[in-house]
């Protein structure tokens, strides 16, 4: 049943187009001057009717070489030149004479004329070419935010999803479709509801009935297109609408110097029950330059018209007509109140109305059945037209939404980035898992024992010395030794890279968030044991600690308390045993001075090696913790870096996109 269906409507479509070009043509003439066209009409005129003007360009050469050869052979047959025709001929030299001078002029003719047709075939061509429209051309900002889309879409790719970036990939994709065609001819595309008269209005602008009009719904089933001037095909192409659905409108001088450029587009029902014809009005509003949104008084506040369409296409209210049409069916002021009614709707949705010299959307009052109103129309679509800016304010407002989609993903009201007292924060956490602190309190101390060593007592030395030999030291303090010291060190690197990371990705929109945190992971792989061996290089050097400068001095006088005791003890012995004479005095004096003197230099060593074990140990930690802040930097701060730097240019393509700020941060 639905296939006759559109059988019957089909054979009514075609029927309508040959009515309408048998009343009417596609040069304005009536049905008797089509008759007398000539048998043969050229290929050329063919090619206008049907739209194909490179086809009729081919056919047309055809004959003209055909016609080229056959002179070129009659020529050749008639030359009296030729050898086997001049044979037997008679002549007494003025014959031969007169037939030379004819023959010269005759061949001069076709000079003449084979030069004035090849002149005739090049004005033809020079004519066709500029016929060719110009393409369309962007100023410098748009081209600017294009060129900033195109950017922030390149840098984003591998951080945002293919959807998130689809709608901006299709903006400059039809921007620069767009701008390869003609920029003389402006694509208005008229769409309404069921039975709002749309196809009425086509027609009544067209001056001719084009597009079908009838009780039975959908009328329209699929776009025509009329266009008012030549160089038009390729948009028309590019809407996808095939040959035998386009038209030309009624010919008049006035209205062709009017609506020069204009490309009329007659839409199926936006509210079609046929799921095809809400598909092809989608697909083609995303293509015109501009739209005619035509409502009635009935429908006028449809939910489906205004959140599907009017509302989400805000944005382009400076390319969008509102008319209200079949005022006529309004008795006295209802069509001033439902028009005001109308404008409030509009407002409510978003879209800026063309009012007191504002830029905005032009809403009008008509009735295309009676002709109320139209020539207001025609004049407002004339200027429209005639600014030539439509396209470039279209792919402008698409751009506009575009950006408008993508804000959640690049801009941010908060300041985002990695503050130095993070990073310092960050480098101090490491430092403590790796005990930097704990390894400069250790080297102060082997700093401070190596000292005592050097300015010891002998018997002190004697005894260290045998403690060493029970328990042999390595030369190097280990800054962690046990398992669980380990586990704890690991657990505070990652806690440092979450909580680096969570200041990092701090005010960042989420799929930046998402990257920054990804890269602290990868980062944190592996960097615990890169801790442990930096700290094993970075710690205490092989071998004893330094030794003081004054150290040379400190033995020297510990030796002479040392050969005091001696020399003292000598001495006693000597009188214990007889050798010497009894002299207890001196002995025991030299015996106490080295005793006393011994521990005396000993206790001021240990004083004066305070400061610089501290700085010894001060110097190991300050060592541990640039050693852990260089791997930190290396393996999550700088990752962290690129990442924000990453963001920052986006946002900055952004700014340009938007042509403003973004906010804080």
């Amino acid at each position: 049943m639905t296939a006759v269906t559109d059988q019957d409507h089909t054979d009514e479509m075609d029927h309508t187009d040959r009515t309408a070009h048998a009343d009417h043509g596609d040069d304005g003439r009536d049905a008797d001057a089509q008759d007398e066209r000539p048998e043969n009409p050229s290929p050329v005129e063919d090619a206008e009717e049907t739209g194909d003007l490179e086809d009729a360009d081919d056919h047309a050469r055809v004959p003209a070489d055909a016609d080229t050869t056959g002179r070129t052979e009659s020529k050749a047959s008639a030359d009296p030149a030729d050898p086997e025709e001049s044979t037997g001929s008679w002549d007494d030299g003025l014959i031969a004479r007169r037939v030379n001078e004819t023959t010269a002029a005759q061949q001069a003719a076709a000079v003449e004329i084979r030069a004035s047709r090849a002149q005739a075939a090049h004005s033809a061509h020079a004519a066709q070419a500029a016929h060719v429209p110009a393409p369309l051309a962007y100023d410098g900002p748009l081209r600017s935010r294009l060129d900033a889309l195109r950017e922030l879409v390149g840098l984003s790719r591998t951080r945002l999803d293919s959807g998130t970036l689809a709608e901006a990939g299709r903006v400059l994709d039809e921007a620069a479709a767009r701008r390869r065609l003609s920029g003389q001819h402006t694509v208005v595309a008229i769409a309404g509801a069921t039975g709002s008269g749309k196809s009425q209005l086509f027609n009544a602008l067209a001056g001719v009935a084009i597009s079908e009009t009838g009780v039975r719904r959908p009328t329209t089933a699929a776009p025509i297109a009329c266009s008012w001037s030549d160089g038009a095909a390729t948009l028309i192409d590019r809407l996808g609408i095939p040959g035998r659905l386009r038209r030309r409108p009624l010919q008049s001088a006035e209205m062709e110097a009017q609506l020069r450029g204009l490309v009329l587009v007659d839409l199926p029902d936006h509210d079609s029950a046929a799921v095809a014809h809400r598909e092809q009005v989608d697909r083609v509003l995303a293509l015109v330059d501009a739209v005619i949104w035509v409502v009635d008084p009935e429908k006028y506040a449809d939910a489906i018209l205004h959140e599907r369409y009017l509302r989400p296409m805000a944005g382009h209210a400076e390319v969008m007509f509102v008319v209200l049409n079949q005022i006529d069916r309004l008795p006295g002021e209802a069509a001033d109140q439902v028009l005001d009614d109308l404008r409030r709707l509009l407002d409510e949705d978003g879209i800026a109305l063309g009012e007191y010299g504002e830029p905005g959307a032009t809403v009008l009052s008509l009735s295309a059945l009676t002709g109320d109103g139209i020539p207001e129309l025609r004049e407002v679509l004339g200027q429209f037209v005639g600014d030539r800016g439509a396209a470039a304010r279209r792919i402008s407002a698409d751009v506009d939404a575009a950006a408008w989609r993508l804000r959640p993903v690049y801009a941010t009201g908060r300041r985002t980035g990695l503050s130095e007292e993070a990073r310092d924060e960050f480098a101090a956490r490491l430092a403590d898992s790796v005990g930097a602190t704990a390894a400069g309190e250790a080297a102060e101390r082997a700093w401070l024992r190596n000292a005592n060593r050097a300015c010891g007592t002998p018997w002190l030395r004697l005894w260290r010395w045998y403690n060493d030999r029970r328990e042999p030291t390595t030369g190097r303090l280990p800054v962690r030794a046990q398992a669980d010291e380990e586990a704890t060190a690991r657990q505070r690197v990652e806690q440092a890279v979450r909580t680096v990371a969570d200041r990092a990705s701090g005010g960042l929109p989420a799929p930046w968030a998402q990257a920054v945190r990804e890269a602290a992971v990868r980062g944190a792989q592996g960097l615990p044991e890169a801790l442990d061996e930096l700290a094993a290089r970075a710690g205490l050097p092989v071998g004893r600690p330094p030794r003081p400068g004054w150290w040379p001095a400190a033995v020297l006088a510990q030796a002479s308390m040392t050969i005091l005791q001696v020399v003292g003890g000598l001495w006693l012995l000597g009188q214990i045993i007889g050798f010497m004479a009894p002299n207890l005095g001196v002995p025991v004096l030299l015996m106490v001075a080295g005793i006393i003197g011994g521990p005396l230099v000993e206790w001021s060593c240990r004083l004066a090696a305070r400061g610089p074990a501290r700085r010894y140990g001060l110097d190991a930690e300050r060592r541990l913790r640039e050693a852990a802040a260089g791997c930190g930097r290396a393996r999550v701060l700088d990752p962290l870096a690129a990442e924000l730097l990453r963001y920052r240019e986006v946002r900055e393509q952004y700014a340009r996109v938007t042509g403003a700020g973004v906010g804080a941060g």
